[in-house]
């Protein structure tokens, strides 16, 4: 067919969604050997909006298929109109699909039309369309209270960034005054195909610091507390920091460790997100500056695949204030992950690395995707995602996951 024979044709339907719309217009279609171009669906509290952009025989056949839908979308009760369009503007349409394309997920307990507002204006202002919308996160009761609100949208938009550092800094201000996580991520074959999660231990998988608890019970709980967080803020060297600690933990009693283990206090969102990460074929592992004790604990209570921590000396039973081994620091995080990667035949950035702390970085940063998880200012600066108002399982959501991926482990 010649293209001055060619007629493209926009059909936009709205109304009630019910069964058998789709099916009642493509038959129509079907009749006049239309041939589709392109077609999308969204569905707002069961109201239909569908477009379906087709191409027809230019002439005699326009009129009678646009009157045969008109006829089908008053027996179906939808509205159905028409709109005209050009092979320039469709050429032009068409070329434009070869843009970068990128994923933005906005994550909160809630989500506000403020937050929608001030993230899509900046992807506006970065001269950035957005293609369409889906929301993760099933939908939420306005007369029972939630225990644990949550709520996740995934924009797909296209076009080319005037200014990433400007347009990165300003989703950080926004993700400071409302309340609300932003993640970014290029739509590439990887962020479609993650295979290994890699965590830290403390006040990542687990909402403690174990090596101020086990100080706390050595009666030098303040002390190290202080080299702690000047560790985790970036302050002070880790394998220095941790060096300190240890030598404060001598004379503990190796029975300590047991009670310590038994009551971790583990992240909310946790075990949603092992379960689901099992589920899908994921391996994971935790990557941690703390103790192979409470790791081992951990990988039987989360199922775990590897765990890689540092292992405590003792004698007599009591911890000598010493280690066995190497310090496991920043740079020996991101070693174990490239490792763990290679072993199993992931791609580098097939990965995922989500850490709190300074010596996190370097595993984050390696990954394909690194999230900083309720982390210090200096990590969530440097990471290019981070979650701080959800659980763990908030993770679930940056890979695509909805709620009825996850749910659905429950009933097989």
């Amino acid at each position: 067919m010649a293209i001055e024979d060619k007629e493209i044709i926009l059909l936009k339907v709205s109304g009630q969604d019910k069964p058998g719309v789709t099916a009642g217009l493509t038959a129509v279609l079907a009749t006049y050997d239309a041939l589709i171009l392109d077609i999308g669906q969204a569905d707002i509290h069961d109201t239909l909006s569908l477009g379906i952009l087709f191409e027809i025989k230019r002439g005699s056949l326009s009129a009678p298929v646009l009157k045969d839908l008109l006829f089908k979308g008053y027996e179906l009760g939808i509205k159905v109109k028409f709109i005209p369009i050009s092979i320039a503007d469709y050429e032009t349409w068409v070329k434009a699909q070869s843009k970068q394309r990128y994923i933005i997920n906005i994550l909160g307990e809630h989500l506000t039309a403020a937050q929608l507002s001030a993230v899509t204006k900046i992807m506006s202002d970065q001269n950035l369309n957005i293609d369409s919308i889906v929301r993760l996160t099933g939908r939420t009761s306005v007369v029972e209270k939630e225990l644990y609100p949550r709520s996740c949208v995934q924009l797909s938009v296209t076009g080319e960034i005037v200014d990433k550092t400007v347009m990165t800094a300003s989703f950080m201000a926004v993700s400071r005054v409302l309340d609300v996580d932003i993640s970014f991520q290029e739509d590439n074959m990887y962020r479609r195909n993650r295979r290994l999660v890699c965590f830290d231990m403390d006040s990542t998988l687990i909402q403690t610091e174990v090596i101020d608890e086990l100080a706390e019970l050595n009666g030098v709980g303040a002390e190290v507390r202080a080299i702690t967080e000047s560790a985790m803020n970036g302050e002070i060297d880790f394998n220095e920091s941790f060096k300190k600690r240890m030598a404060l933990l001598e004379g503990l009693s190796e029975e300590v460790l047991q009670s310590v283990a038994e009551r971790l206090p583990i992240t909310k969102g946790a075990h949603r997100l092992m379960k689901a990460l099992k589920y899908y074929g994921y391996k994971t592992a935790i990557l941690s500056g703390g103790f192979t004790y409470f790791g081992d604990y951990l990988q039987k209570e989360l199922g775990i695949d590897y765990v890689h921590a540092n292992q405590l000396e003792i004698i007599d039973g009591k911890l000598t204030g010493r280690y066995i081994g190497e310090i496991v620091d920043g740079q020996k995080k991101a070693e174990y992950l490239q490792a763990i990667a290679e072993k199993e035949g992931i791609h580098i950035n097939q990965t995922i690395a989500v850490g709190d702390g300074a010596n996190d970085l370097p595993m984050i940063n390696l990954a394909g995707l690194g999230i900083a998880f309720h982390a210090k200012p200096k990590v969530k600066e440097s990471a290019s995602t981070s979650i701080s108002s959800l659980g763990l399982d908030g993770v679930l959501y940056l890979l695509g996951y909805h709620d009825r991926h996850i749910d659905m482990m429950d009933e097989i």
